[in-house]
């Protein structure tokens, strides 16, 4: 088992590293490469970079308060 932790443990680090880097090259460097240049047919539009964390950061945070309300009647149930 412990293998198997390791290896799910280095791969979502190198997920993890991958989008990082990615995400940093598309809002902090391609600004500063010229617009015809061909690095930027492997990115989105710029809009995406804010538009994506927020639609991720929205649903997180939705989804972490739909488990606590859940977790909170559930409780009360219990103790009825």
């Amino acid at each position: 088992m412990e293998l198997a932790d390791r290896a799910v443990g280095f791969l979502l680090s190198f997920i993890s590293l991958s989008i990082f880097t990615y995400y940093t090259f598309w809002v902090i460097i391609l600004p500063f490469v010229h617009g015809d240049h061909f690095v930027h047919k492997y990115f989105l539009p710029q809009e995406y970079a804010i538009l994506i964390p927020v639609f991720a950061g929205v649903t997180l945070l939705s989804f972490l308060c739909i488990f606590i309300g859940y977790v909170m009647l559930k409780s009360k149930k219990k103790k009825a």
